[in-house]
């Protein structure tokens, strides 16, 4: 049906005068003897729009919260520069009804409360504001990388190999439960596709094969890790942002890393002011304060093994103790990010049995060209690498892990046939969007959070 959006109304007075339409679900509905006030919103702005209906003599019934109405009337200035509605019961149709059982009638709900229910969350302030975010974060990141030459690929999201080499994937099979087969070979055999197939942890892989063709790829889209991981930061199903670089090593990796991550929160920062400020005000004070800070300097620059030495000088108590050859816990990560460089971090050259069979090995032996970004607030949020371009020391690290070569044939095939240094990195998309509204768990920043043990 022919209708303006409520965002069009409230931020242009030139349908002052005139007569609109509007469609939208009841935030609050206020009622007097002459005049009722009805607060509309249709998921196009955070504010909503007022009616004010002139009850007159006509048969008014107050619409109650969560219903849905068509809104004919005539948009007038109203207070604090404000644009309003003034309408008549004729003017108002109903056309969802909603009972007084409604669960978002009342407010004050906590966030646990809401995933309870995420087919109405939306509704709620929050959640408006979070997937505007959502949605022009994306928007941000595809328009940088389409400025910069990158080509736009769609990687695979079933897949035959393990681009992590942990083992961490769901498994793809059209075969249920069954006692016939005698043997797991026999079993995969007899499947869709002949063989063990999983869904995607990354993209990556595949990645590098069109950047091997292209120069500069990018991909976005979500990625699959069945980790029994029941943590605010993680999730089974998440979106992941991961360009690949032909003719790149690791500096310049991370020259772009840092310019796309800068260009994005300023877009952001520029194009959701209001939601920017509703999570400013109710979730992280001072965030958009640390928004305009992290895009304001040089990132910083630390090895991983200065970065030990750093946490092992602070005279912090970790719950994890810090040696070489650690994983960086969060409260690592963090320390450095907001203690030692008080701003965003690249944390590079990690210990090689800690990070994946692909990167680079340096010519010390003993580390990769890896690169962590970390962040105030949150810690790590890009990770990335120059990948190992030597066709014999990538074969090595693969043995060592004790791969099947068979399932890589094609990635070891580009380091044969014209192979480049080229290099890459993966942002979480999810863990941004945590880190610029505030958000303090990843459940609340994707439309419908799959988690151990949780799916609808």
């Amino acid at each position: 049906m022919k209708h303006i959006d409520v965002k069009e109304i409230i931020s242009s007075t030139e349908y002052v005068g005139r007569e609109v339409t509007v469609c939208g679900w009841v935030r609050t509905s206020r009622n007097s003897k002459s005049v009722a006030f009805v607060e509309l919103n249709d998921g196009t702005s955070l504010k909503n729009v007022q009616v004010v209906v002139e009850k007159g003599d006509g048969d008014y019934k107050e619409p109650r919260v969560g219903m849905s109405l068509k809104v004919v009337g005539t948009a007038v200035e109203g207070r604090n520069n404000t644009v309003e509605i003034n309408a008549v019961p004729d003017g108002i149709t109903v056309l969802g009804d909603c009972p007084t059982d409604y669960p978002l009638q009342k407010k004050g709900h906590t966030l646990e409360f809401m995933r309870g229910m995420p087919h109405l969350r939306s509704r709620t302030n929050t959640f408006n504001a979070v997937w505007r975010v959502r949605s022009v974060l994306a928007a941000a990141i595809h328009r940088y990388f389409q400025e910069h030459n990158y080509v736009y690929i769609n990687t695979p999201l079933i897949t035959g190999s393990d681009c992590e080499g942990a083992g961490e994937m769901f498994q793809v099979t059209t075969n249920g439960y069954t006692t016939q087969f005698k043997s797991e070979e026999e079993y995969y055999e007899n499947d869709f596709f002949g063989r063990r197939a999983g869904l995607s942890v990354s993209g990556q892989l595949e990645g590098e094969m069109a950047a091997t063709a292209m120069g500069k790829i990018y991909t976005f889209g979500p990625s699959f890790r069945a980790e029994n991981s029941n943590t605010p930061k993680h999730l089974a199903e998440f979106w992941h942002v991961e360009p690949e670089v032909a003719f790149a090593e690791l500096d310049d990796v991370i020259e772009i890393a840092e310019d796309m991550l800068k260009y994005v929160i300023g877009q952001l920062l520029e194009l959701c002011p209001s939601e920017i400020a509703f999570f400013d005000a109710h979730f992280e004070k001072g965030l958009k304060a640390r928004l305009e800070e992290l895009i304001s300097h040089d990132f910083g620059r630390v090895t991983y093994t200065d970065a030990i030495e750093l946490l092992k000088k602070s005279g912090e108590d970790f719950v994890y103790p810090v040696e070489w050859g650690c994983d960086l816990q969060t409260e690592h990560e963090r320390y450095i990010a907001e203690k030692v460089f008080k701003k965003a971090v690249f944390v590079t050259d990690y210990p090689k049995e800690i990070k994946s069979f692909y990167m680079k090995q340096n010519p010390d032996g003993k580390t990769v060209a890896a690169v962590d970004l970390l962040v105030p607030g949150v810690g790590e949020i890009i990770g990335g690498s120059e990948r190992e371009a030597d066709y014999d020391k990538l074969i090595a690290a693969m043995n060592e892990r004790g791969m099947n070569l068979e399932l890589y044939s094609d990635y070891l095939d580009l380091r044969k046939y014209g192979t480049v240094p080229h290099g890459g990195f993966g942002l979480g998309f999810e863990r941004l969007i945590m880190y610029t509204t505030g958000m303090a768990n990843i459940r609340d920043v994707i439309l419908y959070p799959r988690t151990v043990g949780s799916i609808r």
